[in-house]
């Protein structure tokens, strides 16, 4: 049985009004009717809870039901209510609509990085890790424990930076696992790099100014810039890293992955850490460290984070659970200079970009325990195997040039032949592989060839992926 209407969502009797009070009503609901808001078969209140409803005398509605029954709109039967049996009217002419589009910002903001870099589905994407490898029980545990909790304030908004217990282990592996040391009041708790690179670059500069990128680079942090109106100003990158006497004097933000280069794998040197850390110092910029993939490091000696080297203030440090645990977990962090503490802790209240409360004490309690530590050893030794079994396969291609992972998720294939990137692609898409296009990641170096990701690779898929590639690249 249909509902009755509630009558207030459609009838607004005047009282000061130049017609009575029940043709306002009979007028409203015929309109009502003939537009299809109601329908047949809708049931209307009785003249009683209609009164009620409005603050009229029933006999003022009773008088408008006549009317309606007059006009052939509504069926009534003693003891039962009213009802429509009129089916709506054809609407009449339709009225042009206004047309609107977002603004240029709001392009920019929109900008679907996948759709530049290849297929939209398939396996071996970039920066994906392998779901088969997620503790699933051991987050569903954290998380229920998480839910019982009483979390008083926090429950609200109370510490929207992020919660205490979180914030307190989050320092003590960074100052043991990347030398840095920062105090849990200057760590911030976020969505993710990607949140957390558009909140610094709307809060710290103003649309039109300039941020260095390497070239080829993350097209998100290129996104998050132009979203925030700035200008992104490609800086090369070779063997060390990005080159650090082509970052422009002028540039507000510089952003770089120094421990995994994002997507060629290369680890920035020392001697080009400090020459950033003292250009920075000299010109006002300001460093946006993401410490992509610092997990997974399996070649050479371990070095501490570039934030580790900026005593001074000049980075702030970004880093995620995206890769130990999930990307769509959401949760990450930053090291922020002690002065933009409060800046960007009231910048991220305003903008709504608090993690989620029960994920951050699920998270703290896995890092507690020391679970976080072991998952993260455990997938690493899985990738480092599934990188090199890739890199192998990939290397005896001709025309291929091919560097084996120092860690990460993903590897770089360049193309020295002069082989089509959009053949590759389409080739390797019809065989369910989602690799992105190199060139996709660069502003001005037109690097062409392949990211491609093998933290969910098999030997049946790394196999396929060669012979295809071998075949049809």
């Amino acid at each position: 049985m249909t509902k009755p209407l509630s009558l207030p969502l459609i009838c607004r009797p005047d009282r000061e009004g130049e017609e009575p009070l029940a043709v306002q009503l009979y007028r409203d609901l015929l309109a009502a009717i003939r537009d299809g808001r109601l329908g047949q078969g809708h049931a209307l209140p009785s003249s009683r809870a209609a009164a009620g409803e409005l603050g009229l005398a029933r006999s003022t509605v009773t008088v408008a039901y006549d009317l309606l029954r007059a006009e052939g709109a509504i069926e009534m039967r003693r003891g039962a209510a009213p009802r429509v049996v009129t089916a709506p009217v054809a609407p009449g002419p339709a009225v042009a609509m206004v047309p609107r589009a977002v603004s240029g910002r709001g392009a920019r903001m929109a900008r679907n990085p996948r759709r530049e870099t290849g297929p939209a589905q398939g396996v071996m994407a970039p920066g994906e890790p392998d779901e088969g490898l997620f503790p699933a029980d051991e987050w569903a545990r954290a998380l229920r424990r998480a839910a019982r909790r009483r979390h008083g304030g926090a429950f609200a908004y109370a510490e929207p930076w992020g919660i205490a217990p979180l914030r307190r282990i989050l320092s003590e592996r960074l100052r043991a696992d990347r030398g840095i040391a920062a105090e849990p009041d200057r760590i911030v708790v976020t969505t993710g790099t990607q949140g957390g690179l558009s909140l610094i670059a709307r809060l710290m500069t103003e649309p039109g100014e300039r941020a260095a990128i390497e070239d080829p680079g993350y097209l998100g942090a290129r996104v998050a810039f132009e979203g925030a109106g700035l200008v992104p100003v490609p800086v090369p990158v070779d063997a060390e890293g990005i080159v650090v006497e082509a970052v422009p004097r002028d540039v507000r933000l510089v952003y770089l992955t120094p421990s995994n280069q994002y997507p060629t794998g290369v680890r920035l040197s020392h001697a080009r850490r400090a020459a950033l850390v003292r250009t920075a110092r000299e010109t006002g910029a300001l460093i946006l460290e993401d410490d992509y993939d610092s997990e997974f490091l399996w070649r050479g000696r371990e070095i501490a984070a570039l934030s580790a080297e900026a005593g001074g203030g000049e980075a702030i440090h970004f880093g995620s659970a995206s890769k130990v645990l999930a990307p769509a977990l959401r949760i990450g962090w930053m090291v922020v200079p002690g002065d933009l503490v409060d800046p960007v802790r009231a910048a991220l209240r305003n903008q709504g970009l608090m993690a989620n409360l029960h994920a951050q004490w699920a998270l703290a309690e896995m890092m507690e325990s020391g679970r976080y530590r072991a998952q993260a050893r455990r997938i690493a030794r899985a990738y480092e195997g599934r990188g090199r079994a890739l890199c192998e396969a990939l290397g005896p291609i001709g025309g291929l040039s091919v560097r084996p992972p120092d860690g990460g998720v993903q590897l770089a294939v360049r193309f020295d032949d002069g082989r089509s990137e959009e053949a590759a692609i389409h080739a390797l898409g019809r065989g369910g592989f989602r690799p992105a296009r190199l060139s996709a990641y660069c502003m001005e170096a037109g690097a062409r060839g392949l990211v491609v990701g093998f933290a969910d690779a098999t030997p049946e898929r790394i196999a396929r992926f060669a012979r295809i590639l071998g075949t049809d690249g």
